[in-house]
């Protein structure tokens, strides 16, 4: 199990939760590591165009690729959900993400911002990452989220599985569309409902 290096502030807390859980972590950048790796984790803290920046140097991006085409696991936590979509605007400045999904990562429409706090989500049935713990509270830390789903698939393709929250308005909370997952939120500083989330993901690999 991988959490990815790149200079991004929450990847200790991210790391020990995973050691807690009983998964063997390193925490690199290594291509080989990451390639091979049973899980990538990439979390993600601060501006978007800071984190794509971050991700760039390391060829994060090349790296997350791979792994997807390949049909290998990846989390994206916070900014590191965020990245995963084609743009963000963030304070007038427009960045390209990884464009794993289309769609625009803009600023809540809430009266308060940041969006700071413990939140509920709304996750489908068909959810495997909230199994057990769909009426629980999870940790949200940001003033920027995806408000609309546009990614459309073909059958035999199964749709992705959306979770939502509100703040001010809807927002996407979590992602599960095949290899590839995210969180808006911090399972690793949400408490039991978090760890066992990740415990759920990991299940997964």
């Amino acid at each position: 199990m991988v959490v990815l290096d790149y200079g991004s502030g929450n990847v200790h807390s991210a790391v020990k939760a995973l050691e807690k859980l009983g998964a063997t972590v390193e925490l690199t950048a290594d291509r080989t590591a990451v390639a091979e790796a049973d899980g990538l984790l990439v979390p993600g803290v601060g501006a978007f165009s800071a984190v794509m920046a971050a991700l760039e140097s390391v060829r994060g991006g090349e790296l997350i690729d791979k792994r997807l085409a390949g049909g290998r696991p990846v989390l994206g936590i916070c900014v590191g959900m965020q990245v995963l979509f084609a743009r963000g605007i963030e304070r007038g400045v427009d960045t390209e993400g990884l464009g794993e999904w289309p769609g625009t990562v803009e600023e809540l429409k809430a009266d308060v911002l940041p969006h700071m706090g413990w939140n509920t989500v709304s996750a489908p049935e068909q959810s495997k990452l909230f199994e057990g713990i769909g009426d629980e509270r999870f940790y949200f830390v940001h003033s920027y989220a995806a408000q609309t789903w546009q990614l459309e698939v073909q059958p035999p393709l199964p749709a992705a599985a959306l979770t939502w929250a509100e703040h001010g308005g809807p927002f996407i909370a979590a992602v599960e569309n095949g290899p590839l997952t995210a969180t808006q939120f911090h399972p690793e500083k949400s408490g039991d409902a978090g760890m066992q989330l990740l415990s759920n993901w990991l299940h997964t690999l």
